[in-house]
């Protein structure tokens, strides 16, 4: 697949690390530490694994790497069901190893930012096993939400509330209590009602704080508070409303006086430290509440995440971010793919509507030519973006793996989420050769496909064409460019149905989102095209679903 650059010289990245508000226009690399590289052969990606890479992160030319979770867990939900926020979980390593991969990171220009989960812990955390242990009436039990059913013999959930994995989202202990978990049942939600957790949790910043690390994802930054008396939804299928309407579990008003107690401790170190939200909200508007001056830095833009490849959904969902983040002062936060979606590389080769969980492969030329237009235009919106680890390399999902493989706790539930998150968790590939091509000496905890050999970093590096040369530059480019990376809007251009073309000083963007080639005026010199661009007498023939960056200057 071709693409076009012109030469630039790319800014010293030591610098970068350095620079103030550097988090207004940060190009953030998520990394899922079992699936990014395993250092000891035993299948799982782990922290050393990680620290032995950075200098392929420095290359590529992120300024951040943000961890998904790493601490001592059972892995009933793959970290994200911590028993001990202060421990590494040993398949991942131990806390020398956590020291020295946040040393390494720093000097080579690059910032750590670690998950945080707040609203749940694992049922093996030492509170939830004493507080069951110790029966009702137990002190620690208000650590948590236990209440009685309802029914003749209280052998009804306390409420309505279902799972976001499927089921309720009540569990009955052998006392006869219910818990709640608005996640798996080994995932009990916290009471941030509770003094103890608030003073649990600020001690935890702190000891990651105090080991160098520069900011921290909140995960289900939404969820911590509840409706007052835990009301009856009086809905099925509530994961359909899932940030699409006032849930009385998420994005309740209290969470926000939580962060600003946060943000005071943030404040108190050096080295301008951020937080991210994961913050699944109705809209952009309340999404801006996370993000006000004495909150939150920055917080996921689902919205976008979740709008198909189409000109006119791409700008509407644009100019509303902007608008809704400008009167906060927050940069807005672009991201295509999680850990928890289907990578943007297969989304955008199945057809619009399915969703961000797709089992199908799609059309999967389509979907890479997509995507790669999809991140140059991403790059070149103001404010942050975010990449997940291997959409650089054009990865698409793995939608073949089979029940015995699959691992997602969804999956296994009734209803729900679909749980096909482990499509997007396949170990990535580094080489053409070896049992897990470069991820390990002894194979990989989920399978990958035969065909990422030539997917690898070591197949793309050097080739000019491939996707990962295309992040490379565009990513070198963004930050040569003076006009790109922080702001708050766009001036749109005049441009043929399903084209966006953009303005920022003297910078142009034109990103083609149709099915045919457009012709627009070639604005200046170009920078960077996601495809083969012609250019004649002042004109561009730009093809269907492609971007391309030009300067003024």
């Amino acid at each position: 697949m071709s693409q076009q650059h012109s030469a630039l010289a790319p800014a010293p990245h030591s610098a970068e690390a350095k620079r103030s508000d550097w988090w207004r226009d940060a190009v953030i690399y998520q990394v899922y530490p079992r699936s990014f590289a395993d250092s000891n052969g035993d299948g799982m990606g782990d922290l050393e694994g990680i620290r032995t890479r950075l200098p392929y992160l420095r290359d590529l030319g992120v300024d951040a790497v943000w961890l998904s979770p790493f601490y001592a867990s059972p892995q009933a939900d793959a970290g994200y069901d911590v028993a001990d926020y202060r421990a590494v979980d040993p398949m991942f390593g131990n806390l020398l190893d956590a020291d020295a991969l946040i040393r390494d990171a720093r000097e080579l220009g690059l910032r750590i930012i670690v998950d945080l989960v707040p609203n749940h812990s694992s049922d093996q955390h030492e509170w939830f096993k004493r507080a069951v242990a110790e029966g009702p009436g137990s002190p620690l039990r208000d650590r948590y939400h236990f209440r009685p059913g309802k029914g003749e013999n209280g052998e009804l959930p306390p409420n309505d509330w279902e799972s976001i994995f499927g089921g309720p989202a009540w569990t009955r202990v052998e006392d006869g209590e219910w818990y709640l978990h608005l996640f798996a049942p080994e995932q009990p939600d916290f009471n941030w009602d509770h003094p103890a957790v608030g003073d649990e949790f600020r001690s935890i910043l702190r000891f990651w704080l105090d080991m160098g690390v520069d900011g921290f994802r909140i995960d289900v930054a939404h969820g911590l508070v509840k409706a007052e008396g835990l009301p009856d939804l009086g809905s099925h299928d509530q994961v359909k409303l899932l940030g699409n309407d006032v849930m009385p579990f998420f994005d309740q008003d209290g969470v926000h006086e939580i962060y600003r107690q946060w943000r005071l401790i943030l404040d108190e170190y050096s080295g301008e430290r951020i937080f991210v939200a994961e913050a699944w909200t109705p809209t952009i508007e309340r999404t801006a509440n996370y993000v006000r001056p004495d909150e939150l830095h920055q917080a996921f833009n689902f919205q976008y995440l979740s709008t198909a490849w189409d000109a006119e959904e791409l700008r509407e969902v644009i100019d509303r971010t902007l608008e809704a983040m400008r009167p906060v002062g927050a940069p807005a936060t672009w991201v295509l793919s999680n850990h928890d979606v289907t990578r943007h590389a297969t989304r955008f080769a199945n057809p619009p509507g399915l969703g961000t969980q797709i089992r199908t492969a799609g059309d999967r030329e389509l979907g890479l030519r997509r995507a790669r237009a999809a991140t140059l235009l991403m790059l070149a919106l103001p404010g942050s973006a975010y990449i997940y680890q291997g959409e650089e390399l054009g990865l698409p999902d793995v939608v073949d793996l089979s029940d015995e493989v699959r691992q997602d706790p969804a999956y296994f539930r009734g209803a729900g989420q679909d749980g096909f998150r482990d499509g997007c968790r396949v170990p990535i590939p580094w080489t053409r050769e070896g049992s897990s091509y470069g991820f390990g000496a002894g194979g990989s905890w989920l399978p990958q496909p035969a065909d990422w050999a030539e997917l690898s970093v070591e197949a793309q590096t050097g080739d000019p064409d491939s996707t990962l040369e295309l992040y490379r530059t565009a990513i070198a480019v963004r930050r040569a460019q003076p006009d790109l990376g922080a702001g708050d809007a766009v001036e749109w251009l005049r441009a043929p149905e399903g084209v966006l073309a953009f303005r920022r000083g003297e910078f142009v963007c034109v990103a083609n989102t149709g099915g045919e080639s457009v012709t627009t005026p070639a604005y200046g010199r170009l920078l960077l095209a996601s495809g083969e661009v012609a250019e004649v007498d002042g004109d561009a023939k730009v093809p269907a679903d492609t971007t391309v960056w030009w300067t003024t200057a």
